[in-house]
């Protein structure tokens, strides 16, 4: 085997010209220069997939014990390893970006979900450039790399079409290749998807058969085997990151089905069955205890008997959501199979960025946007009773309750967001890579973060931890190489101090004991005060002889709790952890959180054909009065279409003309919808169409008034009652003459809802009820040269 040559520390390799004898006449038989060659990482490199999987609980999939069928997580496990100690960040976007860098998700600025930044560098959602992800360290070193799916490390006020692209996957992540969705979530029937930094739509419907995660993995089995047909000599680095599991819950029917009665007896006695199965299967040791249910947590037979069905159906799609999306990950290593590249290929199956998610209420939602805004008293037993059959479904943005989200976490303590528990930590995680482990079907309980991985791969492919990448010295890789657990079980464990924080939910792991402490509580958004810092009650565990945090030591090793806390203020402090923030609401708003924001004053004016803008791209309506102008030119006959619209079946508003008649539509969580439309016809030809919205005030998301206009004259009047207090959605977006994703109205298809006629533009306003109701050219020009 040829010798590597290349010097890797240093990124992009240099290009060190060959010295030798340079010829007048390239036909001289002196001339002699050497081939030119592609580069190539270090012989014998293995190809590399990382499937990560969302919101999936170390208790959910069969191949941990779980009751979520997953015959590709098993195969994988049957011919690799399982770890049963690695550890996440408890939050998606830290997790991801703790991942693909090596790095804690502090010293990434990743301190928890883009959303929530702030200026404080553990929390700003920047990352630093002295901090290299994974995916670029590959590229320079001669990999094809591409990303299928969930992004959701890019700063939001970067988010929109414009960019910038710098922590964009195929931007300044790495990735020569992006399909998929930029955020925390999306509608698996109805995504808003880019691939690279354009958006695209999605190539059928739902009820064309269209799904998510289905087309993820179509794309990336087209590019493994383009790849292979084109680069055989070429390893690959491809990260398949599904929106699966993450709600919603989106699954045709037929997965639902081939869990139903499943469920009935409720989340503690499937507590039960799963932690007996763990057990036999030996993930979970004989000596190991269930933890017990928490007070906040209701009892399955305290819930109401008509809500029992619905909860138990919530599951049975949830397990049909799992099932599925581990069948499409087995198409992907099929593909690899076929290819005859899977024994040389590493692959990383970590069944869930967090512990289970609890954001879905003790009851559980049909629009999880409800206990976003605050308002899942909307979502009554007997509305969730009325709508049990559509779970699933497109008419759908369901989640599971809490006690479901226990459940998933067998046999730890509390779920995802809870960075002090294992229950939201701690993930099922596999290793198959035949080329490299001996031992099939093994088990490993070396203790392992998801900052392990990064050096892993490196390790694996024979590449240096480069000390500059793009010109740029880089920090020291903080996670510690998993390779040698692959030869030897009994290797004690190299990663020996760890420590966690989310929300101020933190803890430290120190050699096998654990001490934590749980500061606020995941599903209880808006409402409930936490406690100070110095009030939270600390627990001590002792995990050399208690697997799953089930015995508190706290009272009886004072000492040991002491030097424990102690040693977490001093990773704190290493790592950018502090200041702690446990802000919610005020963390949503970018001038109370210090984050840059790309809209200043109260107007802002689009143009036709403007589209899939972010929430974070578009002035706020929110809580305030707002007013929406556009200017058309009408042609003869019945006008029609959207001229602008924000968010989509699952809340939002739209401004459209229907049959003829202008029209505002404002549509809360999809529950109730507020229609105005005018008295009257817009004329043919030219015009200014506007509809006003007096906010009540008193409050947040109150009522208010609203008013269309023709060219100033008032056309029709009407009331919305309610309004959405905090945010629309988490993937729909603002479209400006048409409406992509799903419809605000419902009277639209992303085809049907094209303008029939022509926008010159359209400025929405916001903040006053004192306002002309005719926008001059000369005001037009002014909110143009304003946003300059």
């Amino acid at each position: 085997m040829r010798p590597d040559t290349h010097a890797r520390t240093m990124l992009p390799i240099p290009d060190r010209p060959t010295p030798g004898l340079t010829t007048y006449d390239a036909k001289d038989p002196a001339t002699s220069y050497p081939p030119i060659e592609p580069l190539l990482p270090p012989p014998g490199a293995p190809n590399v997939l990382i499937v990560l999987l969302d919101d999936v609980g170390f208790g959910a999939a069969s191949a941990f014990g779980g009751p979520c069928r997953t015959p590709t997580a098993e195969r994988l496990a049957a011919g690799g390893l399982r770890f049963n100690r690695f550890h996440t960040t408890a939050l998606c976007a830290p997790t991801r970006q703790a991942l693909l860098t090596g790095r804690n998700h502090h010293s990434v600025g990743m301190g928890s979900i883009t959303e929530t930044a702030t200026s404080a560098p553990g929390n700003s959602s920047l990352r630093p450039n002295t901090k290299a992800p994974l995916a670029e360290t590959l590229r320079l070193n001669g990999y094809s790399t591409a990303q299928f799916g969930k992004c959701h490390e890019v700063p939001v006020w970067q988010s929109s079409p414009m960019g910038p692209f710098d922590a964009w996957p195929t931007g300044g992540g790495g990735f020569e290749t992006f399909y998929g969705f930029i955020g925390g979530e999306n509608n698996q029937w109805a995504p808003a998807l880019y691939s690279g930094t354009t958006p695209v739509e999605p190539p059928a419907t739902a009820e064309e058969g269209y799904h998510l995660t289905e087309d993820l993995v179509d794309h990336a089995c087209s590019w493994v085997r383009q790849q292979k047909a084109l680069m055989p000599d070429k390893p690959f680095f491809v990260y398949l990151a599904p929106g699966a599991t993450h709600a919603p819950h989106h699954v045709p029917r037929e997965w639902i089905e081939k869990y139903r009665g499943t469920f009935d007896d409720g989340w503690d006695v499937q507590r039960e069955r799963t932690f007996a199965r763990q057990k036999e299967l030996g993930v979970v040791p004989p000596e190991a205890d269930l933890t017990e249910r928490h007070d906040e947590i209701p009892a399955w037979a305290d819930m109401p008997d008509e809500l029992r069905p619905v909860l138990a159906r919530q599951m049975e799609t949830y397990a049909g959501f799992l099932e599925h999306t581990d069948v499409q990950v087995g198409r992907l290593i099929d593909t690899l199979e076929d290819l005859d590249v899977l024994d040389e290929t590493i692959v990383y199956y970590i069944i869930g960025d967090n512990g289970a998610s609890a954001e879905g209420t003790v009851n559980g939602a049909f629009n999880e946007m409800a206990n976003f805004n605050g308002m899942a008293a909307l979502e009554t037993p007997e509305f969730l009773r009325s709508k049990m059959d559509e779970l699933g479904s497109p008419s759908s943005y369901n989640h599971y309750a809490v006690g479901w989200a226990w459940a998933m976490d067998t046999p730890y303590q509390w779920t995802k967001q809870v960075a002090s528990h294992w229950g939201g930590t701690r993930t099922g995680t596999i290793v198959h890579w035949p080329d490299r482990i001996a031992e099939h079907g093994g088990l490993r309980s070396q203790f392992t973060h998801v900052i392990d991985v990064a050096p892993t791969i490196l390790e694996a492919a024979g590449l240096p931890e480069p000390t500059t990448v793009n010109g740029v010295l880089q920090s020291p890789i903080e996670g510690t190489s998993m390779l040698y657990t692959f030869d030897d079980a009994t290797m004690p464990e190299r990663h020996d101090l760890q420590y966690f924080e989310m929300f101020a939910n933190r803890g430290i792991y120190d050699r096998g004991w654990s001490a934590v402490t749980k500061h606020r509580t995941p599903w209880a958004l808006t409402g409930a005060e936490p406690p100070a810092f110095d009030d939270d009650v600390w627990e001590l565990y002792d995990g050399r002889t208690d697997f799953s945090q089930a015995h508190d030591l706290a009272a009886e090793r004072p000492e040991m709790l002491a030097r424990l806390q102690r040693l977490w203020l001093i990773e704190a402090t290493k790592y950018n952890v502090l200041p702690m923030d446990d802000r919610t609401a005020e963390r949503l708003v970018p001038e109370l959180a210090g984050r840059p924001t790309l809209i200043h004053g109260g107007s802002q004016l689009f143009f036709p054909g403007m589209g899939r803008l972010s929430e974070n791209s578009i002035v706020s309506v929110k809580n305030r009065s707002f007013s929406v102008t556009a200017e058309v030119d009408v042609p003869p006959g019945t006008a029609s279409g959207v001229l602008i619209a924000q968010g989509g079946r699952f809340g939002g508003w739209c401004v459209h003309v229907v049959d003829g008649r202008l029209n505002f539509t404002y549509n809360v969580l999809g529950i109730r919808r507020y229609d105005v439309t005018a008295g009257e016809p817009v004329p043919g030809g030219k015009h200014q169409l506007r509809a006003e919205l007096a906010y009540d005030g008193g409050g947040l998301g109150k009522g208010g008034t609203v008013t269309l206009f023709h060219d100033g004259s008032p056309v029709g009047s009407g009331r919305v009652d309610a309004t959405q207090p905090l945010v629309f959605s988490a993937d729909e977006t603002t479209d400006i003459g048409y409406e992509s994703g799903t419809s605000v109205s419902g009277a639209y298809t992303p085809a049907s809802s094209r303008f029939a006629g022509r926008i010159s533009w359209v400025q929405l306003d916001v903040g006053t009820d004192d306002h002309d109701h005719y926008i001059s050219p000369e005001e037009r020009l002014r909110v143009a040269m304003a946003r300059q």
